[in-house]
């Protein structure tokens, strides 16, 4: 596959204004009246300057308190935490919730180059850096575990605590893609994998991957409508499509998938992974059970005991909630994580 190739726009996208950084990146950005109107998402846009891109965020609650960042993955973004970001702002939080690059209302790259594992490492660490946010109590799920986790791998001296809801951080050997991808980027019409069945193994993984990089149907509504337990409207589901009016601004979900081929371009990705497993904070894993992907045993052991600060703490597991848990459970999730926050010193130095 033609990693600098752009996605074929569809009719729709011929109005899209091309954007570039001074240093030639490609990019497009969502006009705002396709994001007026969300249902439950009151939130006014904050950006902050990334690599020449505008990154946007909620920025809720006391804006002394300590400071929760929560990320999200693929296919969705910020509005998958509206249910969160309340409770967590009323407990006394500061709660910071990005877009990814490529995602919400955030600047979308439209090469594919852009879309790898490491430039979205660096992104939400110079988010980081930007804000000047640090005692960070990340929560991470799907890519933002892959993303957060690796970030506080590299600096753990900014985390006082982690959250892991539905997550992980995959080590793969430096150079190795496991995803066999199509030459082809032309639109195919692909039937939507059902990768929430159990025991599908790699080659399920890599039909979803498939089916997002060039399924002619594929939308973000399209796989949360199949992942979601809890009922939504069909405003909200639409929600989840809004920031994406046409083909040009997709690459960011439909490419996501294959970047797991681009989890090897780290070089230090094991070294990482060890600085995480030593991190001594306090570390909290709350899985739903009903995910197929990370709410197995292994996956949560890998938070539970091979993380030094897991050690103790008081792990939850939701046996109706599947792996958008923050859909499913969310309220709940949120409250569970606000009380061991403030059950939890500080390490940097106060009890809130």
């Amino acid at each position: 596959m033609n990693q600098h190739a752009t996605l074929p726009p569809d009719v729709s996208a011929d109005d899209a204004e091309i954007l570039w950084t001074a240093t030639g990146r490609p990019f497009v950005r969502t006009p705002d009246d396709c994001l007026d109107g969300l249902p439950d998402y009151p939130w006014e846009p904050r950006y902050a300057p990334v690599d020449g891109m505008r990154m946007h965020y909620v920025d809720a609650g006391d804006p002394d308190g300590e400071v929760v960042l929560l990320l999200h993955g693929q296919p969705d973004w910020s509005y998958l935490y509206r249910k969160m970001i309340p409770v967590l702002a009323g407990a006394g939080l500061r709660v910071i919730a990005p877009d990814l690059i490529g995602f919400g209302k955030s600047d979308k790259p439209v090469q594919l180059a852009d879309y790898r594992f490491l430039h979205h490492v660096a992104w939400v660490e110079e988010f980081i850096d930007v804000l000047g946010l640090d005692a960070i109590t990340p929560v991470v799920q799907d890519w933002g575990s892959l993303i957060g986790l690796r970030c506080v791998g590299n600096r753990p001296d900014r985390f006082a605590r982690v959250v892991v809801a539905n997550g992980n951080l995959l080590v793969l050997p430096e150079g190795v893609e496991i995803l066999t991808l199509p030459d082809s980027l032309e639109p195919q019409d692909l039937a939507f994998p059902d990768v929430i069945s159990p025991g599908g193994g790699m080659g399920l993984f890599e039909a979803w991957a498939t089916y997002a990089l060039v399924g002619r149907d594929f939308m973000p509504s399209v796989p949360m409508r199949a992942t979601i337990n809890a009922d939504l409207t069909d405003a909200e589901f639409a929600a989840y499509d809004a920031p994406f009016p046409s083909r040009i601004h997709m690459a960011g979900p439909r490419t996501f998938p294959s970047l797991v081929n681009t989890v090897g371009d780290a070089p230090t990705n094991e070294a990482a992974r060890a600085a995480l497993e030593a991190f001594d904070r306090p570390v909290l894993g709350c899985f739903g059970l009903l995910d197929p992907i990370f709410g197995t045993p292994d996956s949560i052991a890998a938070t539970r005991e091979q993380i030094a600060g897991a050690v103790g703490q008081p792990h939850h597991d939701y046996p109706d909630a599947g792996h958008m848990i923050q859909e499913d459970v969310g309220a709940d999730l949120a409250a569970r994580i606000a009380a061991w926050m403030h059950d939890t010193p500080d390490p940097f130095g106060s009890t809130r």
